[in-house]
């Protein structure tokens, strides 16, 4: 039986924490890819440099955490979602604007499709627009 979804939640878990591609690297094949239909994403195309975004993010938004909603596998298609609400409030330094106090609640999926028991690919499914205007960033 394949381990995707225990490799997937590793993965999720270590990246929505900001842990960055020195942990999250372990479930991913090295040159992983990633994509985004979002503004805010649009020059990132590798995993390893959405870890690192993500990592980034927790600077100005210190209290970042997410709420998991769903997390399931496709075996036969290799593949995994999970669907949660990002919430945080921008109180650190390091965005594009100085601490604003203002909160976000933002819903995203990941789609990961797996190369044997490693992620390959991740699609993030997100609406940054709404997002920004919640930070007070746009």
């Amino acid at each position: 039986m394949s381990n995707i979804l225990g490799t997937a939640r590793h993965f999720f878990e270590a990246c929505e924490t900001g842990k960055g591609w020195d942990v999250c690297n372990a479930f991913c094949t090295s040159d992983a890819t990633f994509s985004s239909q979002t503004t805010a994403l649009s020059e990132i195309s590798t995993l390893e440099g959405y870890c690192e975004w993500m990592k980034g993010l927790l600077t100005p938004i210190p209290d970042g955490h997410y709420e998991l909603k769903f997390f399931a596998a496709d075996v036969a298609d290799k593949s995994v979602a999970a669907f949660a609400v990002f919430h945080g409030t921008q109180t650190g330094e390091g965005g594009p604007v100085p601490p604003t106090g203002k909160s976000i609640a933002a819903d995203y999926v990941y789609h990961m499709e797996f190369d044997g028991e490693q992620i390959k690919h991740m699609t993030k499914i997100w609406n940054d627009t709404i997002s920004l205007q919640q930070l007070g960033w746009a």
